[in-house]
């Protein structure tokens, strides 16, 4: 019996203390406590406290007065914490629930917020770097729900924000298109680089990636032969160059200003 004694003893007193740490702080509040004390760690940046005190209050108060808030707030905090799946599960899900309530426009745009923080990639958050070389994906659904919010929501407060965010997607959508097609051409695959390069011109007109996109179809309508098209593609970029219909590309020009300010930090001649 002693020899049993002493680990029967032992691992009861871990049992005690594992049930200890594993005591619920939030037992017993109410739901206006829960959701202030979710508010005031979200409002500190404590995001995965917040999140945890928001899902414990939608489980415990599903129709509860601040339902519909904690819903919303555990979304941004899931944007907020780098978790964009879980982020755009809980916006989707509030849409869903919720499709006339007057917060679904702010639901679309952080959606949009977090498609388009997927499409970003770490370092051009310190240095200029081409955004449009990443794949498509996220910054296409990020057009998507930013054009739901201009379609469905134009007098919301998101809506100004959401049309200057499509600008710079649609603008690296075109670039995107361009790489390839730029691809295609190192590949020796020339009519597909012409039909990417044209498709640029077609669809994403009023872009910097147009001018690009001529140079490209000059290079491949050249290397198959067809002097005709390729002649075609430059009088129609000599016109719009005289025009002036040709977009500066902001993306070349914060580069050039980028380098310059390196030589400078370095103090090198740039000449």
């Amino acid at each position: 019996m002693s020899r049993l004694f002493w680990p029967l003893l032992f691992a009861l007193l871990l049992s005690g203390c594992s049930s200890l740490n594993d005591k619920d702080e939030t037992k017993g509040w109410s739901q206006q406590k829960l959701y202030r004390e979710a508010s005031s760690e979200l409002a500190s940046g404590n995001y995965e406290k917040a999140i945890d005190y928001y899902e414990k209050l939608e489980s415990r108060y599903p129709f509860g007065k601040y339902a519909h808030q904690a819903q919303l707030d555990v979304a941004y905090a899931y944007y907020k914490v780098g978790e964009p799946e879980s982020a755009l599960a809980a916006a989707d899900r509030f849409i869903k629930l919720h499709p006339g309530h007057p917060a679904v426009a702010y639901a679309y745009y952080l959606k949009g917020l977090t498609n388009f923080n997927r499409s970003l990639g770490f370092l051009s958050r310190f240095t200029p770097t081409d955004n449009s070389q990443r794949d498509p994906g996220a910054a296409l659904d990020s057009y998507k729900d930013f054009e739901h919010v201009l379609k469905e929501f134009p007098d919301s407060d998101y809506a100004e924000d959401a049309r200057k965010r499509m600008l710079y997607l649609r603008n690296n959508l075109a670039r995107y298109e361009v790489h390839v097609a730029r691809y295609y051409i190192k590949r020796g695959a020339y009519v597909a680089a012409a039909q990417r390069a044209s498709y640029v011109v077609e669809h994403y007109q009023r872009t910097p990636a147009v001018k690009d996109a001529l140079e490209v179809m000059i290079d491949a309508y050249t290397r198959l032969g067809m002097k005709d098209l390729a002649n075609d593609a430059r009088r129609v970029l000599a016109l719009n160059e005289k025009s002036g219909a040709l977009i500066p590309d902001p993306q070349k020009m914060q580069e050039k200003s980028w380098t310059r300010k390196l030589w400078d930090y370095f103090g090198l001649d740039k000449n």
